[in-house]
């Protein structure tokens, strides 16, 4: 005989971490999640294990082979079928009383606000080459008065940023508008990383390979960001004492058991990162120019 759903049994055990009303108070709230692959859908389920009321979840891929060594939702029963699909079932199989709104195909311009409506705060799992889509999303988060959290995966680590509506911007923080289209990416993966405390450990650099969008990664990054991330979201939901938003940054490496904070003083603008962002636009442009030449590496890729 299958055991009703009872909400407050489910998530007893967080008693303790939450009181009471605080876990009711997790219950009435909507978490915006855009993108649910890498981080995305480990994202949601622990969000969910938290019990978080509601999601609004974005995702129009599809789980493929090469998504099997860090995706949530990735495993020879879920191939081919929408990510989307997978993951607001496994939610759904861990909470039947969430209430979810999908996006299947995505978070499009005309659609951001939808995506965003009735949201307490957004967590951006897009890929990393989403940059345009990013700048966007962040910038009606501001305007609508929305808290955000962007944490990637580095090596077996996690960087993440948090961005209050009322403090630093993304744009104040990257600095894209500083450079021509092409470079903004070496923008985004010097800022998200500062500390580059993964980059000594990577043995094959020939992994990084910019045309081809590939970047070494791993799961257990994925679920430290997971971790993370849903740590500070309930931090934020519950209105429990300070948040660290840039410009103070956050890199956990598990490898080296090293955890970093700081704070960087006009982002990508300070000069330290004037500096590494200069090293960066050249490997990249060396890595623009020799095509199939898998033996170059992109400065602090993050290795989403």
């Amino acid at each position: 005989m299958t055991e009703p759903f009872v909400y407050e049994q489910a998530f007893h055990r967080n008693i303790g971490w939450f009181t009471r009303e605080e876990q009711q108070l997790l219950r009435s709230k909507r978490v915006a999640v855009g993108g649910l692959g890498g981080c995305g859908g480990a994202h949601v389920t622990t969000l969910a294990r938290l019990g978080v009321g509601a999601f609004t979840l974005s995702d129009f891929d599809h789980f493929e082979l090469a998504n099997f060594n860090r995706q949530a939702g990735a495993k020879m029963s879920t191939l081919g079928k929408p990510k989307l699909d997978v993951v607001r079932a496994m939610a759904l199989d861990i909470n039947p009383e969430l209430q979810i709104k999908s996006f299947p195909e995505g978070i499009l311009e005309g659609q951001i606000d939808a995506f965003l409506e009735g949201a307490d705060i957004y967590v951006d799992a897009i890929d990393i080459f989403a940059l345009e889509t990013r700048r966007k999303i962040y910038a009606r988060c501001r305007a609508l008065g929305i808290p955000a959290i962007l944490s990637v995966p580095a090596g077996m680590g996690t960087a993440f940023l948090i961005f209050s509506p009322t403090g630093m911007s993304l744009e104040e923080w990257f600095r894209f508008e500083d450079v021509e289209p092409a470079k903004r990416l070496v923008n985004f993966i010097v800022g998200v990383t500062p500390a580059g405390l993964h980059r000594s450990y990577l043995v094959d650099r020939s992994s990084v390979n910019l045309e081809t969008r590939d970047f070494p990664s791993t799961g257990l990054a994925c679920e430290l960001c997971a971790g993370v991330t849903a740590a500070q979201t309930a931090k934020i939901l519950l209105g429990r004492g300070r948040i660290e938003a840039v410009p103070t940054y956050h890199h956990f490496d598990a490898y080296k058991c090293v955890y970093k904070k700081s704070r960087i003083a006009g982002g990508n603008r300070n000069w330290r990162q004037r500096i590494k962002l200069a090293f960066g636009y050249r490997e990249f442009a060396k890595l623009s120019k020799i095509s199939g030449d898998r033996d170059q590496i992109v400065y602090g890729s993050p290795a989403v």
